[in-house]
């Protein structure tokens, strides 16, 4: 039996507001879930499993109808849900109120309810969130059903206010295989046993690395897994070193080159370290133009050429401060002399 386990898709998400790709990313999301779709078609999967956060807020009528109609592409494969905290059950929600196709299965129950899939033998298990918090650790004293089958537990959360999780007592438990939601990172938490799929898309700047969904197979009584990526950006964190002889232009031309090694698509935190030339000022605001730049940070600071500034200033508060510290500094000495200076220069207007 192959399956798929995703969690925390987020549709209706819109990441990075204010940023001119924020539009492309809301419906990025939208296409990276029908790539999961024909990945589905494509791979045979018999059995689709969804833990949390299929929306990034309660569900438009209209968006519970195209999902809908993306699981009835499937009908060979049986699709098994619950809600999370974003998307969590309110009164009327569009979730409970809607005919979905006959292939899905929705576990809404505030506690945790069962559903066996007699052509695969399998019982998946689950509860849905019915308020954006949940402090009771519902998932440590479950247990499968004593069945010769395979057994499935869907469990969305993992913090203090979103079922607190006991990972070493499920895992005890019995389940051959528990698929987790509710934490973007994809973590194997316990090799072939427990997982969290991530989210499809990353979501935040802080989501740097691969995002995706996880493969399984379960076959004589053993479950199988593979983290398969699929997202169409990443979040990348970019270091560029600069020294006494970088500029604004050749600056500009090592990060596009960066850019170009590691995807124009992707989103970039940038971040410039290393000594300057003393005369030299970087300008982020036209780095910001060479891509799609979240954020330039500065972190560079100024080499002075001490021997220079000492006949430039000899007789000043700044000369006699570079007099002070001996020609063979430690590093201590050094990150002193260096910050003392730039905040005497400054201190000159």
């Amino acid at each position: 039996m192959r399956f798929i386990h995703l969690a925390d898709v987020h549709l209706g998400a819109a990441p990075d507001a204010g940023y001119p790709w924020c539009e492309r990313r809301e419906n990025e999301i939208w296409e990276t879930f029908q790539k999961v779709i024909e990945d589905v078609r494509e791979k045979h999967i018999q059995l689709l499993l969804i833990c949390g956060d299929l929306f990034h807020r309660q569900p438009l009528r209209k968006e519970v109808r195209d999902v809908n109609y993306l699981f009835s592409t499937i009908p060979h494969t049986k699709v098994v849900l619950i809600a999370g905290n974003h998307d969590y059950l309110k009164e009327n929600s569009y979730y409970t109120t809607f005919q979905w196709c006959e292939n899905v299965i929705c576990l809404f129950g505030e506690t945790c309810d069962a559903v066996y899939l007699k052509e695969l033998n399998t019982y998946v298990y689950g509860l849905s969130y019915y308020s954006q918090e949940i402090r009771k650790p519902y998932y440590d004293k479950l247990r499968p059903l004593e069945k010769d089958a395979c057994h499935i537990l869907l469990a969305h959360g993992g913090d203090a206010r979103h079922i607190p999780m006991n990972i070493r007592q499920m895992e005890r438990a019995g389940f051959d295989y528990i698929a987790l939601g509710h934490i973007h990172k994809p973590q194997i938490i316990r090799t072939n046993a427990i997982a969290y799929s991530g989210s499809l898309e990353p979501l935040d700047r802080t989501e740097t690395g691969p995002r995706g969904y996880i493969l399984g197979e379960y076959m004589e009584g053993q479950v199988q897994i593979t983290f398969c990526p699929c997202s169409k950006r990443q979040y990348i964190s970019l270091e560029v070193q600069v020294d006494r002889d970088t500029t604004q232009l050749s600056l500009e031309d090592t990060i596009q080159e960066g850019l170009n090694q590691q995807g124009m698509d992707n989103l970039y935190h940038i971040e410039l370290v290393g000594r300057r030339d003393g005369d030299t000022t970087f300008y982020p605001k036209r780095i910001e133009s060479l891509g799609n730049i979240l954020e330039v940070r500065d972190l560079t600071e100024p080499d002075y050429d001490f021997d220079k500034l000492r006949e430039q200033y000899r007789g000043t508060l700044i000369g006699e401060f570079i007099d002070y510290f001996p020609e063979e500094r430690t590093s201590l000495e050094t990150k002193a002399l260096y910050y003392g200076v730039q905040a005497l220069l400054q201190s000159r207007g």
